[in-house]
């Protein structure tokens, strides 16, 4: 190839140069600068933990180095064979070119050759000398530092890399190192594949990975109610014991001491409290009993497959076919968080990035909007499983596009329903990163209440009173879920601020199935007749033992 890349982007673009090399020069040599990259464990989830942490810090004090080293470009996109070259060439063509017609055609062949460097560039994020520009590239989708604005080079630069926040949330150069390490299931598409083996025994272990992450559920959701069983059982006895030592308690008889009182009125009414404290540990020990024979016999089923995986033969990470088929996945994610009007450019510029720091998809700025969320809607990420429920954080894949949609891909496995995340996806560069995070949580939400309500959708539950009032009273078409969505983001952004925008009706169905704090309820109620109506039929609803 002719084409110097440097003199080229020199000429179009009001940066210094890069070195003068051809990217013949690039692709052959060999000394490319590269970082280690600790791989860390995938949080685990923890059904005990009840609220996100607040996040201490969002960028780094001091910038980075890693978009002032001159070889970055070649670095980046280096070693990837043919569709390197491809990538170069085009990229030359759509930065030189002047002619708008021509322009957009090269914009196509970008976008092509970008995403066939990604397909090769992913699975190699698991690799434990994995270059930062190739790392930069798949998080950030930075090829060319020279397409930064000065304060985008700052922004980005102070970046935290790590996630050190504990949370599920992930960069794609990360989702995709887990996905390659195995450490996170590939996602799902509409045609379930199952993963075969080389033979009958590997194939055997699949299952019984299939079985053990059923198992798992199982194993977390009885271990929560046996400790719940055994919290209310402490509580009980404690308060048991208090009683008892109130009633112990015996004033000395004035004069005839050392002899002491007979039992007080208010002892004596104590009998009854005890009476009822009494059959409440009574009943108790029935559930306590019961939940210990569910977790004794979880635990024994789980321990006994993990002891036939541990005697099998050992599967390492995912294979090439799951990998490609997570980067295709990813790709159909990123169209959709732009959409078919969206722009769909892959690469980072200055000319389509106008976010503020604060409203950028980093992973903090994210963690901080989602604790937004759950803070007027507690039970957002709540799914519950023989009347407990469980708080599970799902999975948030960070996508660098500049999409203005977040939506929900998976609401749970479907190997375990009861305790595994689901997936939601959030563009990094959209207009609004509160909506998108919003929109992503409101598809979560009614998939998880849509699989809740199974074949009675459109007649129980959240999904059944919407499907109601969208279909048979409004009479209205097109995609329910698109309706109620957006009515999420005015339940959200408007009504837990007093403003009304959503109908009665709407504002009803909302009110009892994702109630706000009852703090918010109280201020709401003092704003608006409206809400001191709902707040009035919550207490109606209480007394007749139906709420």
């Amino acid at each position: 190839m002719s084409t110097n890349i440097d003199d080229l982007l020199a000429s179009v673009i009001d940066e210094s140069p890069m070195p003068s090399k051809s990217f013949e020069e690039m692709i052959l040599e060999q000394s490319v600068s590269s970082t280690k990259t600790s791989s860390g464990p995938v949080p685990e989830v923890d059904l005990s933990i009840k609220e996100f942490k607040p996040i201490e810090k969002v960028f780094l004090d001091e910038p980075a180095n890693y978009f002032d080293d001159a070889s970055y470009y070649k670095t980046a996109i280096a070693g990837e064979g043919q569709a390197s070259n491809r990538l170069h060439a085009v990229l030359s063509k759509y930065l030189s070119c002047q002619d708008i017609k021509d322009k957009m055609v090269y914009r196509q062949q970008v976008i092509m050759a970008y995403w066939e460097v990604i397909r090769s560039v992913a699975p190699k994020s698991a690799n434990k000398n994995f270059p930062m520009p190739k790392r930069m590239l798949l998080r950030f989708a930075i090829l060319l530092p020279s397409l930064f604005r000065p304060e985008h080079r700052e922004l980005f630069s102070k970046s935290i890399l790590e996630n050190n926040t504990g949370e599920p949330v992930f960069y794609l150069d990360e989702w995709f190192k887990y996905i390659a390490q195995g450490k996170i299931k590939p996602s799902t598409t509409d045609e379930v594949r199952q993963k075969k083996g080389t033979g009958s025994a590997e194939e055997e272990q699949v299952r019984l990975q299939q079985m053990q992450s059923k198992n798992s559920g199982k194993l977390q959701t009885s271990e929560n109610a046996l400790n719940m069983a055994e919290s209310r059982r402490s509580s009980l006895e404690t308060e048991l014991q208090r009683k008892v030592d109130e009633i112990s308690r015996h004033e000395t008889v004035a004069g005839l001491e050392p002899h002491r009182q007979g039992l007080t009125e208010g002892q004596k009414k104590l009998f009854a409290e005890m009476t009822t404290l009494l059959r409440e540990l009574s009943k108790n020990d029935k559930e306590l009993s019961k939940a210990l024979d569910d977790f004794r016999e979880a635990k024994g089923v789980y321990e006994s497959v993990e002891e036939k995986i541990a005697a099998g033969p050992e599967i390492t990470g995912a294979n090439a076919e799951d990998i490609n088929q997570e980067f295709e996945t990813i790709r159909q994610m990123a169209k959709m968080t732009c959409g078919r009007q969206g722009n769909q450019f892959p690469i980072f510029t200055r000319d389509f990035f106008h976010c503020m720091p604060q409203s950028t998809g980093f992973r903090e700025n994210v963690l901080q909007t989602l604790a937004w969320v759950e803070s007027i809607d507690p039970n957002a990420f709540v799914r519950i499983h023989k009347n407990t429920p469980n708080r599970i954080v799902p999975f948030v894949v960070l996508l660098p596009t500049y999409g203005d949609f977040g939506f929900c891909w998976e609401p749970f496995d479907r190997y375990n329903r009861v305790t595994s995340r689901g997936r939601i996806v959030v563009p990094m560069y959209p207009r609004d990163l509160k909506i998108a995070v919003l929109m992503a949580v409101a598809d979560l939400r009614w998939q998880v209440a849509k699989e809740k309500a199974s074949f009675y959708w459109m007649e129980e539950g959240l999904t059944g009173q919407y499907y109601e009032w969208i279909i048979e009273k409004q009479k209205l078409k097109g995609d329910i879920k698109q309706y109620f969505i957006q009515d999420y983001i005015l339940w959200m952004t408007k009504e837990s601020e007093g403003v009304q925008r959503l109908d009665k009706e709407v504002r009803g169905i909302f009110w009892r199935n994702m109630p706000f704090p009852q703090a918010l309820k109280d201020d709401l109620r003092t704003r608006s007749l409206v809400y001191d109506e709902l707040c009035k039929k919550d207490a109606n609803r209480a007394m007749s033992d139906g709420y």
